[in-house]
């Protein structure tokens, strides 16, 4: 097995709390036992990489962070530390990554790689990859509510909060006509949302597929009807208070997908996105395209 020596540190200076903590993640690297060399991600220059002397990348920020990283880097087939400093850091989450800096680092030294599949995506002029998810429905409403108040300057962006905006786009949003192709199959019918997920949670740490495996070949399709509406409230309600309970909502598996939706708005990963008309995307799975540095996993302790 090849030692990592030398890493690539991108930050986002802005993820999370905002705190400065530049000195402190250099300082934790070079304890951990690596060099590396920092970029801001809002600073010109911060893709350039030397592939001969670097090993691995390490991103340090949040999902968007991480998908601004993954994209840039795409064809470099580097290994990717992560250290979450995001808000929902639903990426990190997915791959079991917590702790502080120091923890996470003293993690890679097994360099235990975790395959991550990513979407292809056809017909949309500017977005051509995923991460987390594409979706039509209530998350595109939820993030076209979220940039107004940001607008407005009356923008809190704690899960909380979000959450509550979230609950009350769930009770009043009119649900809309989709049509999902997945092999020879076809699912028709009115959705509040139709999200077609690589990661276990979206959004506000909406824990849709508990026990989704972004490295095992196949999306999880989710999607939640008319009929399903005062169920998901009551889901995003205990959130809201803290409680975490199970989701169980139609998920279907698929590899590859066309979906068309009665409308012009929807969302890729952390980007809003509306259509001049309504279209069908064609998605399409990549297989193992990210790599990430992942920990060992936990094991129970027998009980005496």
């Amino acid at each position: 097995m090849t030692l990592m020596k030398f890493a690539k540190l991108i930050h986002n200076p802005t993820a999370g709390e905002a705190e400065d903590v530049t000195e402190h993640l250099v300082e934790a690297m070079e304890d951990a036992g690596y060099s590396c060399s920092y970029s801001s991600t809002k600073e010109d220059g911060w893709e350039k990489v030397d592939t001969k002397e670097t090993d691995f990348l390490v991103v340090a920020g949040g999902d968007g962070t991480i998908r601004k990283t993954v994209l840039a880097f795409l064809d470099k087939r580097l290994p990717i530390g992560l250290i979450p400093m995001g808000t929902a850091n639903n990426i990190a989450k997915t791959l079991d990554i917590a702790g502080e800096p120091p923890e996470i680092m003293a993690t890679w030294r097994d360099r235990r790689i975790k395959p991550f599949d990513i979407g292809r995506i056809y017909d949309l002029p500017d977005e051509k990859f995923f991460l987390e998810g594409i979706g039509f429905g209530l998350f595109p409403r939820l993030m076209k509510e979220m940039d107004k108040q940001k607008r407005k300057g009356d923008y809190d962006k704690s899960i909380k909060t979000v959450l509550e905006i979230f609950h009350d786009i769930a009770l009043n949003y009119k649900a809309r006509a989709c049509t999902i192709q997945i092999d020879d199959a076809e699912y028709s019918g009115n959705y509040l949302m139709a999200e077609v997920m690589n990661t276990r949670s979206i959004g506000p740490n909406l824990n849709l597929v508990p026990f989704s495996d972004p490295g095992d070949g196949e999306f999880e399709v989710v999607l939640i009807t008319e009929s399903q509406r005062e169920q998901f409230a009551n889901y995003i309600l205990s959130k809201i208070l803290g409680k975490e309970e199970p989701a169980f909502f139609n998920i279907l598996k698929a590899k590859k997908l066309r979906i068309a939706w009665e409308g012009v708005h929807l969302h890729v990963d952390d980007a809003y996105i509306k259509l001049e008309e309504a279209a069908e995307i064609k998605v399409e799975l990549q297989a193992g395209a990210v790599q990430f540095l992942v920990p060992p996993p936990v094991t129970e302790t027998p009980a005496a």
